[in-house]
């Protein structure tokens, strides 16, 4: 699953599609967690908070369309960013939204 940290704002976004289970128990229940495994079994951190889902992508370059795109790192991003952002409305992609509130574990890194 593709997702971005921003510390600033202390928001995780994901990437994911409409149709998803979790888009539906996020709907009913908007309290959840991220966990990222570290680099052996004994390092992890956890997000946890409140989320939101966006509304789907429908346009390709749409504001959500943008703000998938947005999550790529630069040197990961797709040369034909038009083809990409078809592919996300096609896809009926969305972004759901962690407001971080709690944010623990082994592997945080401390300056980001």
């Amino acid at each position: 699953m593709l997702y971005h940290w921003d510390p600033e704002s202390r928001i995780v976004r994901l990437s994911t599609t409409a149709d998803r289970i979790k888009v539906k128990h996020l709907q009913g229940n908007p309290r959840a967690a991220l966990h990222v495994q570290g680099g052996d079994v004994w390092s992890f951190a956890v997000a946890e908070g409140t989320a939101e889902a966006s509304e789907v992508t429908t346009v390709p370059g749409d504001a959500v369309g943008r703000e998938l795109l947005a999550m790529i790192p630069a040197d990961a991003k797709p040369k034909d960013e038009d083809a990409f952002l078809k592919q996300l409305v096609d896809e009926r992609r969305i972004v759901i939204r962690l407001r971080v509130e709690r944010l623990y574990g082994t592997a945080l890194d401390v300056n980001g």
